[in-house]
């Protein structure tokens, strides 16, 4: 039997309580499979072969990831906190939210079967697509290069950086991945996207979020 969970947001960190979030799904006719779109603070996972998880990425920092035996794979869709000083919190409270955001992922693929030592990773984005934000994705890209260097994880392919937005379309069952990069048009589109869960953060940071957060 097919095994698929929902989208959720990578920075609850209650996994008991996960805040559901609705996904947008259709049918793509030129891939000939159902498309799941992951937005930012979110992540999907599924073993479904009929299934492609496609995002959209400005500064923000996506991991597809797949168990290469089992057929089971995701995505995130994410980027560390900020604050008018620099990195909400401080360091640490900034890279808790990053580890989680990877943590979420490959946690709920060891769930459905996946093996660590089988996981194959690819990752995508910190682009600096609008010149008052340059540094957003650099600091996205120099979180999750740190974070696979720790964790002992090995990257099959990334591709991070750079002046233009990418969209991304992933196939878990293969590994396979379609990756086009935007012209600047859809620029002020991404960046809204990603805006809005950038106040979403905040409003996090105001409730107390990142001062005495645990990961699981």
């Amino acid at each position: 039997m097919d095994k698929v969970t929902g989208s959720r947001y990578a920075d609850d960190l209650d996994p008991e309580h996960p805040q559901e979030s609705p996904l947008h799904s259709y049918f793509d006719p030129k891939l000939k499979r159902t498309a799941v779109k992951v937005r930012p603070g979110t992540h999907y996972v599924t073993s479904r072969q009929s299934e492609v998880i496609v995002t959209t990425l400005g500064s923000c920092i996506s991991a597809c990831i797949r168990d290469t035996a089992a057929g089971i794979g995701g995505m995130n869709h994410f980027m560390l906190p900020e604050s008018e000083t620099g990195l909400w919190g401080g360091a640490s409270a900034a890279l808790r939210y990053g580890n989680h955001a990877m943590e979420v992922l490959i946690n709920d693929l060891l769930k459905m079967g996946a093996a660590r030592n089988r996981l194959e990773i690819k990752l995508f984005g910190g682009g600096s697509v609008v010149k008052s934000l340059s540094d957003v994705g650099e600091r996205n890209i120099k979180f999750i290069l740190r974070y696979m260097k720790n964790e002992h994880l090995a990257t099959a392919v990334q591709h991070l950086g750079g002046k233009q937005a990418r969209s991304i379309c992933y196939f878990p069952d293969s590994g396979r991945v379609r990756m086009k990069l935007l012209d600047h048009s859809r620029d002020n589109e991404i960046l809204a996207d990603e805006n809005a869960f950038g106040s979403k953060l905040s409003e996090r940071k105001k409730s107390g979020f990142g001062n005495d957060a645990e990961l699981f």
